[in-house]
This record gives structure tokens, C-alpha cells and sequence, in this order.
């Protein structure tokens, strides 16, 4: 299994080491020197809310002795499934490892100084972990999978469209271009943007893969390497955040909203996963039915099997469900394959340490810790179980019959959110996984989101019945 990416701080457009290749954290005394060396004035302590939004606390150089070591303490009342007033005071204890500084703020001159982020973790002030942080809820099943002998890979592939502002800069639905897949410029007006975006990812300790236009016109997508599933959540955070910023230096608006189109391809964020003992892909098998191991297929049938109780977490918004329909490559039926696209899970062609299951539901409006998460918690739910996740559909499910599909056994995911939130609640492995902190809030938030849509008269409405009624 590949090691974690190595902690970075940037200097001068360049990456610097702050981690050993054997993965011994920088030591505080190391960041110092190094926040000293690089003139870094501000560092911002930073975390995610239940769905997933960052958010941070910034302090000033006098106080990075502090933050460094855990002390700060940030009202937690007013952050989306945190705390009650009664107790909302929260420390912020960082994870050295993901210390980096954005490459961007040496632009601002010696006078306002350079801003790092470092990633932390929730606690109360007695020291006791918070139930409702989301890193924390990931880090919890990585343990168990680790009690069971395997360490977590992942990788994935979050799409995401750019858009241009209005003259008073609120965000439209007017592409950038119109250009479709792996398409070039001069119709691809949004390649020097993306270009950009690799740059300052690169410079930030990211390992990119590839980068290019998507499928609809305005979409793109960006693949960097993949890593332990707790680091690779954390890409995921930093990602989103740094695709946003770059896109507004740029004049354009980034958004992961999953269907922000009518009639073209929605943003999906399919999710590569693995798991290695002492080193070795525990999902290859030579000797194996389709050289899977047994380990692997009971992955599989734990996705599968616990998809519809999960999909609330990885596809979190009412607009998500308008992404899940027939026709837009997304996929809307419980089933996997070897090379077909269309099922809900794909196992890709290459074996050996590559051997992987990709998980093609998810969008990029999920929460990355809690989407991993369930994920894990499903698969390892699987291996446990020994279930089977029967034979890979090799045929195209979207032109199967209803007929066809109930003979495989084929069952299908949620139409709309409000299914997708009851079908949640029914799932005690999922829930158990989250904590009954994390699940309690999402509930609440999200079943609060669906009663403002289904109140709201929307223009189909009234386009569909005005003159007709």
C-alpha cells in the first residue's frame, strides 16, 4: 500500500518534506521554524460540520505556539450539529501531518504575510474526544478495519462545474464553454483554470493524475493519487476548497452541486476502494473467481447490500436525486460488474496492488469523512458476514426490463431524498458507524431541508398546471 502523502509546507513555489517516508509526523518545533522561515503571519485551524462545510479558526504568528498545541477553544454552538449553548466551548487539536501553506498569499507582500492550514480534530475541553466530529467518526472505523488487520486505500474522482457571474457576481448556469469530453482549447475555455488549480495543488503536496474536461459542457475533473481513506478525505476537503478559490480568481464560479443542468451529465464523485494486510492488496486473489479475493467479494456485497441505507450520507441533497436517474451515466441500480459502467459498483480491469471495487454513487456534495465512512463500515460489514455479492451484470441494466432486472435480483436506490433519509434510519450498521450524535443532526437537518422544498411552489409547477387547471 502506497504510504500517506507526506506532510508539506510550500516556499518559494516549491514543496518542502515535513513528513519522513517511514510517516513520523513534523514535530511542532519543525513547523515553527518553518512558518518562521517562510513568513507565514496567519495559520488557520481548520475542520468540517456535520455536512461537510470547512470551517477555521485563523490566530495571529504570537499564537502558534498555542494552536500548535492543541489550546484552542472556539465556540462550537453556532457550527451545524456541534453543540448546545449550554456546552459549546470545543478545542481544536491539530493533526501536524496535514500542515501546508497556501501558495497563493505570498502575492499579498511582505506587509500582510503568508497563511497555513493545518487539520484538526474536535474535542471537548476535559479531553474527550466530541462525538460529533466527522474526522473523528472516519478515524473510528479505520481503527476497527486496523483491529482486523487492514489498512484503507482510497481514491476519488470528484467532479465539478465551472460557471460564469452575473454583473453583480452571483453565480449563473452559463457555461464557460462548450466543450465535452477530454475536449481542447480553443472550446475548452476553462483550461487555464484547471491548469491553475493543479498548480496550486502540486504546490500544496497533491499528487496529480490527470485533469480534463468532462462530459457536460463546463464540467471538469481533477484525479490526484490515491492514499489512506482518512488523507484522502482530507484531499477531498481541500480540494473543494481550493477549486473554489481559484475559479474566483479567475472570474468563474466552481460549484459540486451534483445536476446544477438540466438534460446533461450530473458531477459524481466515484470512490476507489481497497484494503492491504502486511502490504498486500487483500482484494487480489490469482488463484480467485475473476482473480477476486474472498475479502474482496464480501466488500462488494457490503456495498451493495448497504447502499440504500448509506446513499443519505453519499448523496446528501435533493438536487443529488436528480443526478440518479436513467440515461446521465450515474448509476441507479444495486449491482456490480467487472467492465460494465452502468451498475452501482465496478471492479476495474487491473489486478495485483491495483485490484480496487469503485463505487460510482456518490456526488461531491457529501461530507468525505462521514461518505467514507459508511463505506468502510458497509464493506467491513460485508467481510464479516461473508456475504456474496453474487454474479457481476455485464449487461447495460439501463435497457434491462423491470422483468430482466428483478430475475438478476437487481434492486434500485432511493428516488428522492426523503426515501433515501428513511431508508437511513433503518440501517443500525450505518448508523452505529456515524455515532448517535452524528445521525441525530443529519436527520434533523436534512429532514428540515426537505419540508423547505416540498413547500415551495417551484417554475415546473407552474409551467405544467397554471394554464392547465
Amino acid at each position: 500500500m502506497a504510504q500517506a502523502t507526506m506532510g508539506m509546507s510550500v516556499g518559494n513555489g516549491k514543496a518542502n518534506k515535513m513528513k519522513t517516508a517511514g510517516g513520523a509526523s513534523a514535530s511542532v518545533n519543525e513547523i515553527l521554524r518553518t512558518t518562521k522561515q517562510e513568513k507565514v503571519r496567519f495559520l488557520r485551524l481548520q475542520f468540517t460540520d456535520i455536512l461537510g462545510q470547512i470551517k477555521n479558526v485563523e490566530v495571529p504568528e504570537r499564537q502558534f505556539d498555542k494552536a500548535l498545541d492543541g489550546e484552542v477553544l472556539f465556540d462550537g454552538s453556532s457550527i451545524e450539529g456541534f453543540a448546545r449553548i449550554e456546552e459549546s466551548d470545543m478545542l481544536l487539536k491539530p493533526d501536524l501531518s496535514t500542515f501546508a501553506i497556501f501558495p497563493w498569499e505570498a502575492k499579498n507582500g511582505e506587509g500582510q504575510g503568508r497563511v497555513a492550514r493545518i487539520i484538526c480534530d474536535i474535542y471537548h475541553p476535559n479531553g474527550e474526544p466530541f462525538a460529533g466530529c466527522p474526522r473523528q467518526a472516519l478515524k473510528r472505523v479505520v481503527a476497527r478495519a486496523a483491529k482486523l488487520g487492514y489498512a484503507t486505500a482510497a481514491g476519488s474522482e470528484a467532479e465539478f462545474f465551472l460557471f460564469h457571474k452575473n454583473a453583480t457576481g452571483e453565480a449563473t448556469t452559463i457555461t464557460h464553454d462548450s466543450g465535452g469530453y477530454f475536449d481542447l482549447a480553443p472550446i475548452d475555455k476553462g483550461e487555464e483554470c484547471r491548469r491553475e488549480i493543479v498548480n496550486v495543488l502540486e504546490a500544496m503536496g497533491f499528487e496529480i493524475e490527470a485533469a480534463h474536461h468532462e462530459v457536460a459542457p463546463g464540467q471538469h475533473e481533477i484525479d490526484f493519487k490515491y492514499q489512506d481513506m482518512i488523507r484522502t478525505a482530507d484531499n477531498l476537503s481541500t480540494f473543494r476548497f481550493v477549486v473554489r478559490k481559484v475559479a474566483l480568481d479567475f472570474g468563474l464560479h466552481a460549484t459540486f452541486m451534483p445536476k446544477p443542468l438540466f438534460g446533461e451529465n450530473g458531477s459524481g464523485m466515484h470512490t476507489h476502494q481497497s484494503l492491504f494486510r502486511d502490504s498486500k492488496n487483500a482484494f487480489y486473489d490469482p488463484k480467485g473467481k475473476w482473480q477476486l479475493s474472498k475479502v474482496a467479494l464480501a466488500y462488494i456485497a457490503g456495498l451493495l447490500r448497504h447502499a440504500r441505507g448509506f446513499c443519505a450520507i453519499t448523496n446528501p441533497l435533493i438536487n443529488s436525486y436528480k443526478r440518479l436517474v436513467p440515461g446521465y451515466e450515474a448509476p441507479t441500480h444495486i449491482t456490480w460488474s467487472e467492465r460494465n459502467r452502468s451498475p452501482l459498483a465496478r471492479v476495474p480491469d487491473r489486478r495485483g496492488d491495483g485490484t480496487r471495487v469503485e463505487l460510482r454513487m456518490p456526488d461531491p456534495a457529501c461530507n468525505p469523512y462521514l461518505a467514507f465512512t459508511v463505506m468502510l463500515a458497509s464493506g467491513l460489514d460485508g467481510i464479516a458476514n461473508g456475504w456474496d455479492p453474487g454474479e457481476p451484470v455485464n449487461k447495460n441494466i439501463y435497457k434491462m426490463s423491470y422483468r430482466e432486472r428483478r430475475k438478476h435480483r437487481i434492486d434500485s436506490l432511493p428516488g428522492d431524498l426523503n426515501e433515501a433519509l428513511a431508508l437511513f434510519e433503518k440501517d443500525d450498521v450505518v448508523k452505529e458507524a456515524l455515532g448517535e450524535h452524528v445521525v441525530a443532526h443529519f436527520l434533523e437537518a436534512k429532514r428540515q431541508e426537505w419540508q423547505d422544498y416540498i413547500a415551495q411552489v417551484h417554475p415546473w409547477e407552474l409551467d405544467r398546471y397554471l394554464s392547465q387547471y
